[in-house]
């Protein structure tokens, strides 16, 4: 793997990148709160198997720039960081892999811009249509989003995520995983991805939560045609401990060419717990 930075929509992004390079390229997009190491079990895999792959640190994340404002975190800026990926390499098309936020993303693009992926996998998130009537209608995923709420108070989130060596991330992390999931190896990575400094020298957490307040406050309205028409695999951790498994179907059935896996035994962090599983069923749907 090989580190490098690319200029996309008005922002420099840093990403790994591995395998030929006139490979078909995939982007994998991480989620909530990690970065690009979030893809470590996938990338050399990915790579092995002819892929050129590019795992960037979306904007507000680690060493890639972070905006100030909430404004500059809505859905279509995002998506649009990563169409911006896609003309840097000189590619027309590209599949896009993403997890949790990056499944956010992934979905948004293949709602507006279906012409430029080649196709698309999502782990743990819902299609976004299905996420926001979840959010308004259903009991159960109301409360476990909770944080989404918690995440709107201004300046508090991010500082109480940094007290004790940013214990809370951290707890949130292993209180939903499977056990070792994310050993004390890994942490240093993490604390030091959350505590790069953004231009005031505020840390990273800020603008990471950004995307979170963005959502809530500024949120771009749906495309008119919500139906996923490109083929879409949707890979689900059925013991998620914030998003419910009635999501995944529901998502699935606005696919015309969808295919839904369950990994019964997975959490929200299915790539890190089962990541030969996950792999395997990559490579043999995008090859």
């Amino acid at each position: 793997m090989h580190s490098r930075f690319v200029n996309t929509n008005h922002i420099r992004l840093h990403l790994k990148e591995d395998g030929p390079v006139d490979g078909p390229l995939v982007i994998l997009l991480h989620g909530f709160p990690e970065f690009w190491y979030a893809w470590r079990y996938q990338i050399p895999a990915l790579a092995a198997a002819g892929f050129r792959v590019w795992a960037p640190d979306q904007r507000g994340y680690n060493l890639s720039d972070k905006p100030l404002a909430v404004s500059d975190y809505t859905i279509d800026k995002l998506g649009d960081d990563v169409l911006g990926l896609m003309d840097a390499a000189q590619v027309q098309q590209a599949t896009v892999i993403g997890h949790d936020w990056g499944g956010g993303v992934a979905w948004w693009l293949a709602m507006t811009h279906p012409e430029r992926l080649h196709r698309v996998v999502c782990l743990n998130m819902p299609h976004l249509a299905v996420m926001l009537r979840a959010i308004r209608n259903r009991p159960r995923q109301m409360l476990r989003s909770w944080y989404v709420g918690f995440f709107q108070l201004p300046r508090l989130p991010e500082w109480l995520a940094r007290l004790g060596n940013w214990w809370a991330p951290v707890w949130a992390m292993r209180q939903t995983s499977r056990a070792g999931t994310f050993p004390d190896a890994d942490l240093p990575n993490y604390r030091q991805a959350w505590a790069q400094p953004g231009p005031t020298g505020q840390p990273a957490m800020r603008t990471m939560i950004n995307w979170y307040r963005a959502f809530v406050r500024q949120r771009p309205a749906l495309p008119a045609h919500t139906r996923i028409t490109i083929p879409l695999l949707l890979i689900w951790g059925v013991r998620d401990r914030f998003l419910t498994r009635p999501l995944a179907q529901s998502s699935i059935e606005l696919c015309d060419q969808g295919e839904l896996l369950f990994i019964e035994e997975a959490t929200h962090w299915v790539q890190h717990e089962f990541a030969e599983q996950v792999n395997q069923l990559i490579i043999s749907r995008i090859r």
